[in-house]
C-alpha cells in the first residue's frame, strides 16, 4: 500500500521539456465481428500501456501525456472510442463488455499482452471490464479520475451532460465544465472543443446496458492504480481504506494536487509520472 501526493509541475526526470515522442507513431485499423472498424494509434517501444479516454472524448486528450510515457520507455496503444475518427459507431445494444472486447482485440493484434490498461473517467470502466473479461491480456489497471462504482450524483451528472452538449452556447458550457471538470484557477476553455455528443450518449447506453458488477473490484485480481485529484467534483478522493473496500486489496492510491476530473490538460506531467511509476512497479 502506498499513498503519494503529486504536486503541480511534477515531471518525469529529464522529460519536462519534451513535447514529442521519440519513437515513430502509426495509425492502424482492425475490423471487428460486428463489421465495424477500430482505429488506434501505436507509439513508442517497450512494455505496453493502453490509454482509454473519457466520456464523449477522443485520444487527443492524451496528446500531452503520451510523449512523456513513451520517452520513459513504453509502447502506447491508443484506440479511438467507437464513433470517433476511424472507429465505427457502436451498434445498438452494445455494453461495456463489447467496448472492452474492442480494446482486447487491439492488444492481441499488437501482441501487447500483458498490458497495463489506463482509463480516464468513463474509460476506467472499460479498462476494468477489459481486465475482468480478458485477464491473460492485462497485468495492471490504472483508474484516472475515476468513479469507483457506477453511480454519479444527479446534479453533477447534469453538468457532465451539458459540458458535452455542443448545441449549447459556449458561455453555458463553460460554467458546467468549470463546475464538473476543472480545479479552481484552471482554464476550462481547453475542453470546449473535443466533444462528441452522440458518442457520449452511446457510451452512457453501454454503461446502462451492463447490468452485472462483477468487474468493479479490479483490485481483487490485479494491481490497480487509483489516480485521484484533489479537486474532483465528480469523484472526490477516497481514503485508502475506502478505496480498498470498494476496489480490492491491491488498489493503490495516488492523489494529484490542483486538478479536477479533467486531469489530463490540468496536470499532464504528474499524470504521466504516476502511470510510469505504477507500471515500473509491476
Amino acid at each position: 500500500m502506498y499513498r503519494r501526493t503529486l504536486l503541480a509541475g511534477a515531471a518525469l526526470a529529464g522529460m519536462a521539456d519534451m513535447t514529442k515522442a521519440g519513437a515513430a507513431e502509426a495509425w492502424k485499423t482492425i475490423r471487428r465481428p460486428d463489421g465495424g472498424n477500430i482505429a488506434y494509434l501505436v507509439e513508442g517501444s517497450g512494455p505496453t500501456i493502453v490509454l482509454l479516454p473519457s466520456l464523449g472524448r477522443g485520444q487527443e486528450d492524451f496528446d500531452g501525456v503520451a510523449p512523456l510515457i513513451t520517452k520513459a520507455g513504453f509502447r502506447l496503444l491508443r484506440p479511438e472510442p467507437r464513433g470517433i475518427g476511424g472507429s465505427s459507431p457502436a451498434p445498438d445494444g452494445f455494453s461495456l463488455r463489447d467496448l472492452a472486447a474492442d480494446v482486447a482485440a487491439v492488444i492481441e493484434t499488437e501482441n501487447g499482452a500483458p498490458a497495463v490498461v489506463a482509463g480516464h473517467a468513463f474509460g476506467n470502466w472499460v479498462a476494468r471490464v477489459t481486465a475482468f473479461d480478458h485477464p491473460r491480456l492485462v497485468r495492471g489497471v490504472a483508474m484516472l479520475a475515476a468513479v469507483m462504482g457506477t453511480a454519479i450524483n444527479a446534479d453533477i451528472r447534469r453538468s457532465i451532460t451539458a459540458s458535452a452538449d455542443t448545441s449549447l452556447p459556449d458561455e453555458e458550457r463553460l460554467k458546467h465544465l468549470e463546475r464538473a471538470y476543472f480545479a479552481k484557477g484552471n482554464d476550462p476553455r481547453v475542453w470546449l472543443p473535443g466533444w462528441h455528443t452522440p458518442v457520449a450518449q452511446a457510451q452512457r447506453r453501454a454503461q446502462e446496458a451492463t447490468k452485472d458488477k462483477d468487474w468493479i473490484r479490479a483490485g481483487d485480481r490485479l494491481p490497480t492504480l487509483y489516480l485521484a485529484t484533489s479537486e474532483d467534483a465528480i469523484a472526490p478522493p477516497p481514503s485508502d481504506a475506502e478505496l480498498k473496500a470498494a476496489i480490492g486489496p491491491q488498489a493503490r492510491l495516488v492523489v494529484i494536487e490542483r486538478a479536477g476530473h479533467a486531469l489530463l490538460p490540468e496536470q499532464p506531467e504528474a499524470t504521466a509520472k504516476a502511470i510510469v511509476d505504477f507500471t515500473k512497479s509491476l
